[in-house]
């Protein structure tokens, strides 16, 4: 693995001309994806400023031009009209001021009538490369370019860490006001997070307090990327807790996880129905960011990271790596989260098969269990005899799916850990396997739980296996994503 200098990690970027021999070089990886959202060079990480605007959804993503290396953070632009078929729409955020000197990092965006509003954290470093992360905005311009204000909305804390940051922005009717979330670490290094209020979007922002979540003062070491979001009628609080290991993820420090229940805007208060849920069991989903403006009480939308933040994987040494999941409908069921690809996602699925045991390529692989199905194995990236692969498999007794990938011929984050659980609640029906180039994204009875994961398969991991009684359909996918060089 490449050793990166602070001088190459946080080179600043002049000119396309500067990176296209990269985008030349990993255009033909055969690991590239064709329905996810990934970077044209170097790294992509967590996705921002999600949102539906006057007919077009937009995404920002922290990027890295240089390699798949955490350094100099810009925003990339993204767009699409259904969520499915997104184009590449060239850097949409530089750290180009004295704010954000050394990144761009994480936010949201707002949109309020024919206007579109960035949040975002300005990583300052000073000589000494003490950080000072600012909280700032910008406007976009007619010509689709933002345009920031000549000052943060406001700087840090001196009470909480350096580690505030991520700001998401929301509107609460019933006391007229906007609210920003921001991600931050108390002094004794326990994961909070801060509310700022204001009568304006752009001005007059005021620290409103601490968000009091009880029963969670001493969880994580810090609440990456909080976001709020109500759906039939109760407040759905996602937020990626770092720092801490959490049953049933491994050797993993960070993770993202959801709480259901109700938010008072006066007493700054998040009151959970229970205990914390995974937002999503796999190896590699991190930094979950609804998207603003959906406009539907029943439904939200949601996207993430396919990574982590300390993992590796193999396309570094192509210098690229990451992708962003595929956007997903959240319903609440029976107080739960239920995912599943956005509707239109249909729309790129060709005809309906039935499975050969042969992967294609990108494609989606529908498993029925029979109602009184009993243990079960699936193992995806198989040689053509059957033997290693990543296998899935369902011990009946015990309600639980064990995903182990410690039969790939390509390993990797094996001290993260290679063995997950996933607990189900009620029996095992249904699977849904999304294929792309180099991830696997499963969904277990029809959303009920959501599975993760980088894969990198080899030229004879193309196979499938499965142990068990199953209706097995396979519909294979067309590309949805332009890798188009736009800079």
């Amino acid at each position: 693995m490449r050793t990166w200098t602070t001088e190459e990690r946080y080179r600043e970027l002049h000119s396309a001309d500067e990176i296209i021999g990269l985008h030349e070089k990993i255009v033909s990886s055969k690991y590239r994806q064709k329905f996810h959202i990934q970077p044209i060079t170097g790294l992509s990480s967590d996705p921002n400023g999600f949102v539906f605007h006057k007919g077009i959804w937009h995404l920002y993503y922290q990027y890295c031009p240089w390699g798949a290396v955490h350094g100099l953070k810009f925003w990339y632009h993204v767009t699409s009209k259904d969520l499915v078929h997104w184009t590449n729409a060239g850097i949409g955020m530089w750290p180009d001021t004295f704010f954000d000197n050394k990144g761009c990092h994480s936010g949201s965006a707002f949109s309020a009538g024919d206007d579109l509003y960035l949040f975002y954290t300005g990583n300052h470093r000073d000589e000494n490369w003490v950080r000072t992360p600012y909280t700032c905005a910008a406007k976009l311009g007619p010509d689709g370019k933002p345009v920031k204000l000549l000052q943060p909305l406001f700087g840090p804390r001196p009470d909480y860490s350096e580690h505030q940051r991520d700001p998401k922005v929301v509107y609460v009717p019933s006391q007229n006001k906007y609210f920003i979330f921001i991600g931050a670490q108390a002094l004794d290094k326990k994961g909070r997070a801060l509310i700022y209020r204001s009568d304006s979007l752009l001005e007059g922002w005021e620290f409103a307090g601490e968000l009091k979540v009880p029963g969670f003062e001493d969880f994580g070491g810090m609440w990456e990327c909080p976001c709020i979001v109500r759906i039939s009628g109760k407040d759905v609080l996602i937020f990626s807790p770092q720092y801490t290991k959490l049953p049933g993820r491994a050797e993993s420090t960070n993770h993202n996880i959801y709480l259901v229940g109700s938010m008072d805007y006066e007493t700054l208060t998040f009151t959970p129905d229970d205990t914390y849920h995974y937002l999503d069991f796999g190896f590699d989903f991190y930094a979950a960011q609804f998207a603003a403006n959906v406009n539907d009480p029943d439904m939200a939308i949601l996207i993430g990271w396919i990574g982590l933040p300390d993992n590796h994987y193999p396309t570094e040494e192509e210098d690229w790596e990451g992708s962003m999941s595929v956007p997903r409908e959240l319903r609440l069921v029976n107080g739960r989260l239920v995912q599943s690809p956005v509707r239109d996602f249909a729309s790129i699925c060709g005809s309906a098969r039935p499975g050969s045991g042969t992967i294609p390529g990108p494609c989606a692989l529908e498993i029925c269990l029979p109602e009184d199905a009993g243990d079960f194995t699936l193992k995806l990236f198989t040689k053509e005899d059957g033997s290693g692969g990543m296998s899935f498999a369902y011990d009946a007794a015990a309600q639980t799916v064990t995903a182990d990938k410690t039969q790939m011929d390509l390993r990797y984050n094996q001290a993260v850990g290679e063995v997950l659980l996933v607990p189900l609640e009620s029996g095992l029906k249904k699977i849904l396997v999304l294929i792309d180039s180099c991830s696997a994204e499963l969904f277990l009875n029809d959303g009920a739980a959501s599975f993760t994961t980088h894969v990198y398969p080899t030229e004879t991991e193309r196979f499938y296996t499965i142990t068990g009684d199953a209706q097995v359909t396979l519909r294979e996918i067309t590309p949805s994503v332009k890798d188009d060089f736009v800079v």
